[in-house]
């Protein structure tokens, strides 16, 4: 199945949110994945957690047979989500602490969540995400 992607800012976040929360039921299952901006000089995320998550999360979801939509939100350059009251570390949907973070949303709420540490890790990914969103599809 394809996997629909959606990419929020901090500014643009709260419009592409309604349109995802708005579209969840007709996906099998609904992530975020918050991410560090890229550094424009090299293409790539200014954090190497999110360069090594990156590849493996997508190699995850686009190998699944599920209808999957994923909302990519970024938290900015190193300052900006450095900073303790950057918006998504003290929303209490969200309550950041690191970056990425991939988190299943289902009927309005997160239901799984893999932190900066582990969002890397492919049988994390399967565990928790699977355990959560996927677990009806796996079963089918």
């Amino acid at each position: 199945m394809p996997l629909n992607m959606l990419d929020a800012t901090v500014s643009s976040f709260n419009q592409v949110f309604e349109r995802f929360k708005s579209e969840a039921p007709k996906h099998q299952a609904n992530l975020i994945l918050f991410l560090a901006d890229k550094d424009p000089s090299t293409s790539l995320s200014w954090c190497p957690d999110c360069v090594r998550a990156e590849p493996v999360i997508y190699k995850k979801l686009e190998a699944s047979s599920a209808n999957v939509a994923l909302l990519r939100g970024f938290v900015g350059d190193r300052p900006t989500w450095r900073n303790p009251n950057h918006p998504w570390r003290v929303d209490s949907r969200f309550k950041l602490k690191g970056v990425p973070t991939l988190v299943s949303w289902e009927n309005g709420a997160i239901t799984g969540r893999l932190e900066d540490h582990e969002a890397h890790v492919e049988h994390k990914i399967n565990s928790s995400l699977y355990y959560h969103s996927f677990l009806r599809v796996l079963l089918c």
